[in-house]
């Protein structure tokens, strides 16, 4: 058996630990620059705020229902994330963090356990630990799990706790539940199965075997056979590891000068080359982009990318910065507002792996010797970010001069700042 553990309505959640006065009001939480609805209460979503929807479009409704809006906090909600994964990792040995607020637990060997009393219990316990309240959806797949959970949220009477043990139970609930609704299942197959008359979970588990392989391929084959109680999918127990990292940006205006877009290209380039080294990997490959809003008159749009093969794979983030100002030279054009920049790496390599390293033709510092002082200054730069604080010592390139994303409405970061720590007077 599995169960998949999923917060509840997690940013606004992550607020309202702080912030009890907004417990019974609607609230929001917005996207980079303050653009979309990403995170919604469930009084938001009673006075229709849609998901992805754009804000400045819904101004009217917020003031009517006195809406509380926020900025995205994920410093926050990244640790608030750790504190309650930790807080399951203590009901299970078998855990594996699917997301940012889902989870699933092994549950091979709690037969003899009440499943339901000892998902409540752990409903319980994370709450009382962390604040943030979730439901728990368990059956015999990791599909199966999923579905149960989509049944525990969207069930009041279930009260955050749904099981699907017996076959009549698991068809009772596919048969409640649209195709589009299966994890695993995109809008593409939807709108194909529905072309051709499946239109529910249990449609898809009846159909057959052969055909589904044929048309919706392994992904599909797998998902039907997770629905009809046969696992495919094993826990990751281990994450594996990452092929490409994006870090990318929106920023609140425009930005026309070139040294303005160095500056957020080289942020985006360091924040890359601390994530290789959290990973234990380097990167053979680099791609800078950056753009004009889609919105713009056609004139004045413009999408301009570039990729750097590197000599030698690295995560030294001086290597990575002279790639990427290479790069973003090359396609730069005047004249435009760009509206969003990132960088890409990828062409992993695990960090001193045997037979991974390239040698770079005409390269007149020893390898070896260069990697040692590469390691030993990276080393220390991130030892001293670690201690003081993420971006206490940078690169040069690396200042936030032209360019900032729109951050209006941001809460403060009560469980990573010593200075928003909450302090209380007795």
């Amino acid at each position: 058996m599995f169960a998949l553990v999923d917060c509840n309505n997690f940013y606004v959640s992550c607020e309202r630990i702080f912030n009890p006065a907004l417990c019974g009001r609607p609230a929001v939480v917005l996207s980079n620059n303050d653009g979309c609805f990403i995170a919604r209460s469930e009084e938001a979503k009673a006075i229709g705020l849609g998901m992805g929807a754009p804000a400045f479009k819904s101004q009217a409704l917020l003031r009517r229902h006195n809406v509380a809006v926020y900025s995205a906090n994920f410093a926050l909600y990244g640790d608030m994330s750790a504190r309650v994964m930790n807080t399951l990792a203590t009901f299970s040995p078998d855990i594996e963090i699917y997301s940012i607020d889902e989870c699933f637990l092994g549950l091979d060997g709690f037969g003899r356990f009440d499943l339901e009393g000892y998902a409540r219990e752990i409903c319980r316990t994370v709450h009382r630990h962390t604040g943030i309240p979730v439901s728990i959806g368990i059956g015999p797949t990791k599909t199966l799990a999923k579905a149960a959970n989509r049944m525990a949220k969207k069930n009041p009477v279930l009260a955050g706790v749904a099981i699907l043990r017996s076959e009549a139970d698991i068809h009772a609930a596919l048969g409640a539940m649209a195709v589009e609704h299966v994890w695993g299942i995109g809008n593409q197959y939807a709108a194909f199965l529905h072309e051709r008359g499946v239109h529910t979970a249990l449609d898809l588990a009846r159909l057959p075997a052969p055909w589904v392989r044929r048309h919706l391929h392994i992904t599909g084959a797998r998902v039907q056979e997770e629905l009809n109680g046969r696992s495919c999918l094993a826990l990751e127990l281990v994450r594996p590891s990452k092929q490409t990292i994006c870090t990318s940006r929106s920023f609140g205006t425009p930005v026309s000068d070139y040294d303005g877009l160095l500056h957020a290209v080289a942020h985006f380039t360091s924040k890359c080359a601390f994530k290789l080294r959290r990973e234990g990997s380097k990167a053979s490959l680099l791609t800078v982009f950056a753009c004009t809003s889609p919105f713009a008159p056609k004139k004045e749009r413009y999408w301009g990318t570039r990729t750097i093969g590197l000599g030698e794979a690295s995560s030294d983030a001086i290597v990575l910065l002279a790639a990427a100002e290479r790069a973003l030279a090359c396609f730069f054009r005047e004249g435009y507002g760009y509206r969003k920049a990132g960088v890409i790496v990828a062409g992993m390599v695990p960090c001193g792996s045997p037979g991974q390293m390239e040698l770079a033709l005409f390269d007149t510092v020893p390898l070896p010797e260069k990697q040692i002082s590469s390691g030993i200054v990276m080393e220390a730069l991130d030892r001293l970010n670690a201690r003081y604080g993420p971006g206490t010592v940078r690169l040069a390139s690396d200042v936030r001069t032209g360019w900032k994303q729109r951050q209006e409405l941001l809460s403060p970061q009560y469980t990573t700042s010593w200075n928003d720590i909450i302090e209380v007077k007795a």
